[in-house]
């Protein structure tokens, strides 16, 4: 994962834009540099000014003391690396630095270097005008300690193609296999000591038929979800110890991140981390707790879908937070899908933009239906279709609890009655793009207090034996 220390090196040369992910790279070597000295871009009012520095490429940089935006418009090349040129001034943390082109965030770290250091990214554009914003947000002073920003230069670096030989050769070549992912063939666990479960195992003698009822729900595989209930200092080693217990299965886990700051937009499931700063410290735990092990994450239920309830500002804030999350996940290892709602929702025009300025393009991919009731089917033609907006990414579909559709009536996503048990959880789905159908919402655990259930999360055994009891298996 992506410590403060320094930034891990990304393998390869990124193939589209990719929200967030970084790396200090070694830039190639071009046919011309596009250099833009960073002491002459356009700087938010009050936030820094220009330095003379003698180390500087110019002699002289740019320093942020304040939350702002160093930005700039720069005629390149096709088919470029953005370097950014950058030192931090600590204190109690590094400063943060996000970097957008054309209004995309392509480059998002913890300037962790206090010697000028290049942060660099590859950004395949089109030949021609693009605008460079560079963010600072994470700005503290104490009595003893200054944060700042130091920028030298941004550099868009040309990619140069070698002129085919005149030499005539035969040669064969096999396409490389596509990268693996966390739920390929992967086996799901069951959990033995699921709510459901325990119910069954209770009821075996006083009650066999109800106890069929809850031995449908146990014995699928159900996500594990983390959210800010599980406190920041105690999430690594209880992550840690879930990917324990289930790799000794022979299985994947998959977990749902659920903790992003102003969580549901103050309905039933409200809350989520109270700061940015804390969302992504509680972030980075999670990662320590994966650690490199093969894990699914589907990352924060409904978060793009109903985004349009904040400010502008806390819009732009959720869109950073889960490029940061997605970034900082999939740098532990795992196999991250951002969540993008339900067919019947957001349009999918709208959800690609949403999930592009999400970071979507450094993810896995996306998640449908998560705690929803949609067909199956429309969620693939929904999810076939944003993918197709999104340059193949792969997603995957919750069938916990659709087994007959949507409720026709008022709060239909509430414990609506009358609802089933959806197809069981598989990776093997035959359908291109698709990488798995997953019980993500747990059938069983209430949505909210509605129509009578306990709070959000909580076990609700008789809406729990409904589903069972309509499934058609």
């Amino acid at each position: 994962m992506l410590r403060r220390a320094n930034a891990r090196v990304v393998a390869a040369a990124i193939a589209a834009l990719t929200g967030t992910v970084v790396a200090t790279l070694p830039v190639s070597p071009a046919a011309a540099d596009v250099s833009l000295e960073a002491e002459i871009m356009a700087l938010t009012a009050g936030a820094g000014a220009s330095y003379a520095d003698a180390d500087a490429s110019a002699g002289h940089a740019l320093l942020l003391w304040s939350n702002g935006t160093a930005s700039a418009t720069t005629t390149t090349g096709a088919g470029t690396q953005l370097v950014v040129r950058a030192r931090g001034d600590f204190c109690s943390g590094a400063p943060r630095m996000d970097v957008r082109v054309d209004g995309t965030l392509v480059l998002s770290t913890d300037v962790s270097s206090t010697r000028w250091t290049d942060y660099a990214v590859s950004v395949p554009l089109p030949a021609g005008s693009h605008a460079v914003v560079i963010g600072y947000s994470n700005d503290q002073k104490t009595k003893k300690c200054d944060r700042n920003l130091r920028l030298d230069r941004v550099r868009v670096v040309e990619v140069v193609v070698a002129p085919a030989s005149t030499t005539t050769t035969t040669t064969t070549t096999t396409a490389p296999a596509g990268p693996s992912h966390a739920l390929e063939s992967a086996s799901l666990y069951v959990d033995p000591y699921s709510n459901a479960a325990r119910e069954a195992a209770s009821l075996r003698t006083s009650d066999p038929t109800r106890a069929a009822l809850f031995d449908k729900v146990a014995g699928q595989s159900q996500a594990d979800w983390v959210g800010d209930w599980i406190p920041t200092a105690e999430l690594a080693s209880n992550v840690n110890a879930r990917i324990g217990t289930i790799a000794a299965a022979g299985a994947v886990p998959v977990f749902v991140s659920y903790a992003i700051p102003l969580r549901d937009c103050g309905s039933y499931s409200a809350g989520g981390i109270g700061t940015p700063d804390g969302y992504r410290a509680w972030v980075r735990e999670l990662a320590k707790g994966i650690g490199g092990r093969k894990a699914a994450v589907i990352l924060e239920p409904d978060a793009l879908s109903q985004i349009s309830c904040l400010t502008t500002v806390q819009q732009q804030e959720r869109l950073d937070l889960l490029a940061d999350a997605s970034t900082t996940l999939t740098a532990s290892g795992a196999s991250v899908y951002i969540d993008a709602g339900h067919s019947a929702w957001v349009p999918i025009d709208t959800m690609a933009a949403r999930l592009k300025a999400a970071g979507v393009s450094g993810a896995r991919g996306f998640s449908l239906n998560v705690s929803n009731f949609q067909p199956t089917a429309n969620e693939i033609a929904y999810g076939t279709g944003l993918a197709e907006h999104l340059g193949g990414k792969a997603f995957v579909v919750d069938t916990s609890r659709n087994g007959l559709g949507p409720y026709d009536g008022a709060e239909s996503w509430c414990n609506p009655p009358g609802r089933a048990l959806g197809g069981r959880p598989s990776t093997s789905t035959g359908v291109s793009g698709l990488d798995a159908l997953l019980w993500v919402k747990r059938p069983g655990e209430s949505d909210g207090t509605c129509r009578g259930g306990p709070s959000a999360g909580t076990w609700w055994p008789d809406y729990a034996a409904g589903l069972a009891e309509r499934s058609s298996y």
